[in-house]
């Protein structure tokens, strides 16, 4: 449990929704962003809109904060000295100064000024704050946090959030005489509610005993499950390599929230390796091949709680390949043999190791930037022979092949690589779809998202309007093939047409060309 949780509930700041078991337990809470803040502060809590001051708080010094309205540079101040926090008068509210208002601040604190570009001067954008100038208030954001699921004993939070400081939130759970509770924000414009029950909750908030709540909140449910969720286990390279068996592999293991032991597994055997565990949820493992007694499957899974007995479900596995290259080169040929293939057709790529070796491991390997080698396709056989499929074939598959096998028993003697063999794909790289996510016209300070969809994982994507090259938006497709790119604050000038594209992680260095065009409507101010 964090520190602030545990001081809240011995303060009897939290209430809590649902039974009290013995001895309940909560998931820690999220550690806070990095992103400048933006709140309100009314001179009034009875009449909040009578006068109203914004305050923009960096997260370092600076000396210039700028206050975005509906999307574009309302004031822009710069001081004489470096500051954490800068305060915006609004006065009362009137027709001329409702909208929706972000803020920013300069990066300037090693680089001067004159030598950033301006998308690089300033900071990411604050979190939002609407100002409507009538009642009911604005709704405020609800979210789980850590998780929006519970287990046996464990709750989560919800944190109920508004950039108004001064409130009181009410959280509610959305079915008849679903349970209500009320509490002070306790940080800002933030209130922690511990839930131990499952459902689907909202809040609202007021400035005062006998004020009108505010408009709810979206509706956020909690789920319940009998384990803790998997973890996510990866390798530390964008691909995995084929090692020399002397050489240590990193793999590491992320838990969805803070846990009390992080385990690593061959099977059902808990490993016992050297571990760096730089957060409660993360774990670096390091792994000697000439102590493991197989290739895998590997799992990881966690614990959150000593008292719990109570394991999560396992990650997906992975397998390991390595070689002390003490085995005969296979050998490496494609079928049908082509010089040039066709866009999306198909390509089979057989390694065939020595005659008497087998129970082999085989893996197919890609040559990538400085001449480094990614296993792309991993086969265990009971023959001396694996064939490897490459379908519906772009450009982006062109390039040098390998492939290398190791015994599936010990000693786990291993191959070197075979001969590389060029696969050459004729044609333009595949093309992108871009995707609106919204329909007609994006109201001005409200977020527009675009969902680009690619054809491979482990590529970034980039979101484009037309006439620039610089991205507009960055987004990453780790394990799948979709992003979402979002453009935050729009307003006037983000008018126009957009497409997406989608470029390799290294070590490929393959590119996309632009998607079809998404046009994006902006209201009137």
């Amino acid at each position: 449990m964090s520190l602030l949780a545990a001081v809240l509930l011995l303060w009897g700041k939290i209430d809590v929704l649902g039974p009290r078991t013995s001895g309940p337990l909560l998931l820690c809470t999220p550690d806070t962003d990095h992103e400048p803040s933006l709140w309100a502060e009314p001179q009034f809590l009875e009449k909040p809109w009578a006068n109203l001051t914004l305050t923009c708080e960096a997260d370092t010094l600076t000396r210039d904060f700028q206050l975005l309205l509906n999307g574009q540079s309302k004031t822009e101040v710069n001081l004489d000295k470096h500051v954490m926090s800068y305060k915006f008068s609004l006065g009362g509210i009137t027709s001329k100064n409702v909208g929706l208002y972000r803020c920013r601040y300069s990066v300037d604190m090693f680089v001067p000024i004159t030598n950033l570009t301006e998308m690089h001067k300033w900071s990411m954008l604050s979190n939002l704050v609407e100002v409507t100038g009538k009642e009911p208030l604005p709704q405020p954001w609800l979210s789980a946090a850590p998780a929006s699921w519970t287990i046996p004993s464990m709750g989560t939070y919800l944190l109920c959030k508004t950039p108004l400081l001064g409130v009181t939130f009410v959280v509610k759970q959305e079915k008849e005489g679903g349970l209500v509770r009320s509490t002070k924000a306790q940080r800002k414009g933030t209130a922690y509610f511990s839930v131990f029950t499952p459902g689907r909750y909202s809040c609202r908030y007021q400035t005062h005993d006998t004020g009108e709540l505010s408009e709810p909140s979206d509706i956020v449910t909690i789920k319940e499950l009998a384990r803790p969720p998997p973890p996510n286990l990866y390798f530390m390279e964008n691909y995995p390599v084929v090692k020399h068996q002397s050489t240590p592999e990193t793999l590491g293991c992320r838990a969805p929230v803070n846990a009390a032991e992080i385990q690593l597994r061959l099977g059902e055997k808990v490993l016992d390796f050297p571990r760096v565990c730089f957060v409660r949820y993360f774990c670096l493992f390091h792994l000697n091949f000439k102590h493991l007694d197989g290739q895998g499957p590997f799992t990881c899974r966690y614990l959150i709680h000593r008292n719990l007995e109570l394991w999560s479900e396992d990650s997906k596995p992975i397998e390991l390949m390595w070689t002390d290259e003490k085995l005969m080169a296979p050998v490496l040929t494609v079928k049908p043999s082509k010089e040039i293939f066709m866009p999306r057709s198909t390509v089979h790529l057989l390694c065939s190791a020595p005659k008497g070796k087998t129970g082999l491991s085989f893996g197919l390997q890609r040559q990538g930037q400085h001449h480094r080698f990614s296993l792309v396709q991993m086969l265990k056989t009971a023959g001396t022979a694996a064939v490897f499929e490459l379908s519906n074939l772009s450009t982006i598959d062109s390039g040098n092949y390998s492939c290398i096998y190791m015994e599936q028993t010990p000693p786990f003697s291993g191959s070197p690589s075979s001969e590389t063999v060029e696969l050459r794909v004729d044609g333009p790289p595949p093309q992108p779809k871009l995707e609106a996510l919204w329909t007609g016209k994006v109201a001005l300070g409200r977020e527009a998202h675009f969902l680009c969809h690619g054809h491979v994982h482990k590529v970034s994507m980039d979101l484009v309007k037309e006439g620039s090259e610089m991205p507009s938006s960055i987004s990453y497709a780790i394990t799948s093939t979709s992003a979402i790119l979002k453009l935050v604050s729009v307003g006037p000038q983000h008018r126009g047409n957009y497409s997406c594209r989608y470029a390799s992680m290294s070590p490929f260095t393959f590119k996309s060309g632009n998607s079809n065009p998404v046009e994006l409507l902006v209201e009137d101010s």
